[in-house]
């Protein structure tokens, strides 16, 4: 019998669906929906993690552990490098929250073009603001929209947003093939193009050492005057700081962020004073309907493992090394 541990909060029913398509005879499905009790914790053998993190700490709590497996494309809150030198596998979710994430980023797009917060803040004041940022809206219609990451949530941008009229452009590190550029209607450019070029720049990838504070100051220095900034990855991509002082100083229109670098943000934040920047509470992915996606994925990820097949959404096949 291998224990399974669902830990953090997640979309009602979840334990329920889950427990429903695994087999009882081989597995113990527990909750732990509490960060005292998850710390307590020394008996699981799988973790499912949503919300909660696997640093070392929990690793070697629990040392029986033989997988963790990440509710979401994104594993930052796994200490991946240790779970690998115990041999244990890390495995995520990939592609399952990339429409309501991709849905996101489109909605704050429009929602800064069109200063739908600065509106709200006035219409709650008694100013009726019909006119009052008539000069500083814009529509996504004939903007160029520089993505960057083309993986399923940043094609599935590119693709959303095309629908309003803008263009697409991306760079990755890892190229798209000419069919794909085609399909998605996406032109290659260097980092550098889609800094300088592009009206709304959004990022789409995951946080490494290497990529902290891509966007930092000199970054921002870079792009278009009025441009505007989307964050639906992860907080420290951007240096938070400095590109609220380009939004302050005018160099920038605004920013919709997802992430941000100190979550959850103080309410006293420069942040979340600016009418031109709309903060959400890293709900990307944070959709009741996403777990009709996400439980088969994992569900069978577990009936591989205990059937020793091989198991799916690996992010750490180094882990064999020491298995």
């Amino acid at each position: 019998m291998i224990k399974v541990a669902l830990a953090g909060r997640y979309p009602n029913k979840t334990y329920e669906k889950i427990k429903d398509v695994l087999d009882s005879n081989y597995v113990e499905l527990v909750k732990v929906d509490n960060e005292e009790e998850y710390n307590s914790m020394t008996d699981a053998e799988i973790i499912i993690l949503r919300v909660f993190k696997a640093p070392k700490n929990i690793i070697d709590n629990n040392k029986n552990l033989k997988m963790i497996m990440r509710w979401g494309a994104g594993y930052d809150s796994v200490n991946v490098n240790y779970a690998s030198e115990k041999g244990i596998i890390v495995t995520n979710t990939p592609g399952a929250n990339a429409s309501s994430v991709a849905e996101l980023a489109i909605l704050l797009m429009l929602s800064v073009g069109r200063k739908i917060m600065a509106h709200q803040e006035c219409i709650k004041n008694g100013v009726w603001s019909k006119n009052t940022f008539l000069n500083e809206s814009f529509t996504l219609n004939n903007k160029t929209l520089g993505i960057i990451g083309a993986g399923n949530i940043g094609k599935g941008v590119a693709t959303n947003a095309q629908i309003f009229g803008a263009k697409t452009q991306y760079f990755d590190e890892y190229r798209l093939s000419e069919d794909d550029e085609k399909k998605y209607k996406l032109k290659y450019k260097s980092f550098d193009d889609i800094l300088r070029t592009s009206d709304i720049i959004s990022l789409h990838i995951p946080l490494t050492d290497e990529n902290f504070h891509l966007i930092g100051k000199e970054e921002i220095e870079r792009m278009k005057k009025g441009s505007i900034i989307i964050n639906t990855s992860r907080g420290g991509l951007i240096d938070d700081r400095a590109l609220l002082e380009a939004i302050e100083s005018g160099k920038l229109l605004g920013a919709g962020l997802d992430v941000v670098e100190n979550e959850p943000l103080n309410k006293d934040d420069g942040l979340l004073k600016n009418p031109n920047i709309i903060v959400t509470p890293h709900i990307g992915g944070g959709t009741a309907d996403i777990s009709d996606i996400i439980i088969p994925m994992l569900s069978e990820d577990i009936n591989k493992f205990i059937k020793k097949d091989k198991v799916g959404h690996i992010v750490n096949p180094e882990y064999k090394k020491n298995n």
